[in-house]
C-alpha cells in the first residue's frame, strides 16, 4: 500500500512493502525519484537490512550455525506496518517473527521514519535489539535519482560534488571483485578539481564504486541546469555509487552504507565479520541520513 506526507515544498510518497521510497516530488510536480524498470533496475529506493550486499554462497555462520539470506536482507521483500502517519511524517515498523527468524534468528524490532522538513527528506533507522544476546548487522540506503533531471541534458552533464566533512580528503575505493565481494584491494580514489565525480555510463562497468573514508555528503548537479539532490550520511561508514553496469540507465544510486559486504570466498561469521553493527541485548540504534532537493 501506498502512503504520502507533504509540505509546502516536497511531496514523498512510500511503499509499505520495504518502506520503500516511492516518489519524491517538489510542488510543481517534477519527479526526482527513478521510477523503476526492469530494462534496467525494477527496484526505486531499497531499504538494506540486516545485511549489506551479498553474502558468500548466499549464507553466514552465527553460533555454530549457518543462515541463509538474499542480497541486501529481508527487508525490501517485508510488508511493514504504518505505526504513525501525519502529514509531513510516517513511521514503518517490522517486528521478527517465525519467518524473520529462520533467515535471521534475533528479536528486533526495525523502524524506518520519514520526516519532512522544508525541503529536506529525513530518513531515520531504527533498530531495537530485544533478544538476550548481542545482535550484529549492517544497514543502509539504496535510492536511485534521475539524470538528467531536466529536459534538454544528458547524463554526461552531471557530476557528484562531494561535500561537509572530509570533503577534503581523498576518499578509498573499496576493493571489490568481479563477483561483487570485498577482496581487500583497497586503493585511494583521488576526486576530479573540486571534490568532484564527472558522470559517464561506464564509470560502472566494474559495477559499484564503494567508497569510504569519504566526506559524508554528496550532491547531484549540472552547471547547465538548476535542478539538484544531495544526499547526508553522518553516521554511515561506506558509500555506494552505481547504475546497473553496461546500460546507458538513466539514474544513479547514492547508497549510505554501515557496512559492506561479505569477503570474497569467506562465508562470514557475523560476529567476527569486521564492520557490522553490533548492538548489545536490550539496546536500541538509530542511524540518520538526509536527502535534500533543489
Amino acid at each position: 500500500m501506498e502512503y504520502t506526507i507533504k509540505n509546502e515544498a516536497l511531496s514523498v510518497t512510500v511503499n509499505s512493502r520495504g518502506a520503500e521510497l516511492w516518489h519524491i516530488c517538489t510542488a510543481d510536480g517534477h519527479e526526482y525519484l527513478w521510477q523503476g524498470d526492469e530494462k534496467y533496475w525494477g527496484d526505486r529506493a531499497l531499504n538494506l537490512f540486516p545485511y549489506i550486499a551479498r553474502l558468500t554462497e548466499g549464507k553466514y555462520r552465527l553460533e555454530g550455525k549457518t543462515y541463509e539470506m538474499t542480497i541486501h536482507g529481508f527487508v525490501n521483500s517485508s510488508e511493514l506496518k504504518v505505526e504513525e502517519h501525519t502529514a509531513n511524517k510516517i513511521v514503518f515498523r517490522l517486528d521478527s517473527d517465525e519467518t524473520t527468524k529462520a533467515i535471521y534468528p534475533y528479536d528486533f524490532t526495525y523502524r524506518v521514519v520519514y520526516l519532512l522538513d522544508k525541503n529536506r527528506l529525513q530518513v531515520r533507522f531504527e533498530v531495537e535489539n530485544k533478544d538476550s544476546r548481542k545482535m550484529y548487522f549492517g544497514i543502509g540506503g539504496h535510492p536511485g535519482f534521475l539524470v538528467p533531471m531536466e529536459e534538454g541534458l544528458t547524463f554526461e552533464d552531471y557530476y557528484l560534488q562531494f561535500s561537509g566533512e572530509g570533503a577534503e580528503k581523498t576518499p578509498v575505493r573499496v576493493g571489490i571483485s568481479e563477483t561483487c565481494f570485498v577482496d581487500g584491494n583497497d586503493k585511494p580514489y583521488p576526486l576530479e578539481e573540486g571534490a568532484k565525480i564527472s558522470l559517464k555510463h561506464n564509470l560502472f562497468d566494474q559495477d559499484a564504486i564503494v567508497l569510504t573514508e569519504m566526506a559524508k555528503e554528496v550532491t547531484i548537479k549540472s552547471d547547465k541546469g538548476s535542478r539538484a539532490v544531495k544526499v547526508t550520511y553522518p553516521k554511515m561508514k561506506n558509500l555506494g555509487i552505481w547504475h546497473m553496469p553496461h546500460t546507458d540507465a538513466p539514474y544513479v544510486c547514492i547508497e549510505p552504507w554501515s557496512s559492506l559486504p561479505s569477503r570474497q570466498d569467506i562465508i562470514e561469521d557475523l560476529a567476527t565479520q569486521p564492520g557490522l553493527e553490533q548492538l548489545e541485548a536490550g539496546a536500541s540504534y538509530e542511524n540518520t541520513w538526509t536527502i535534500e532537493i533543489f
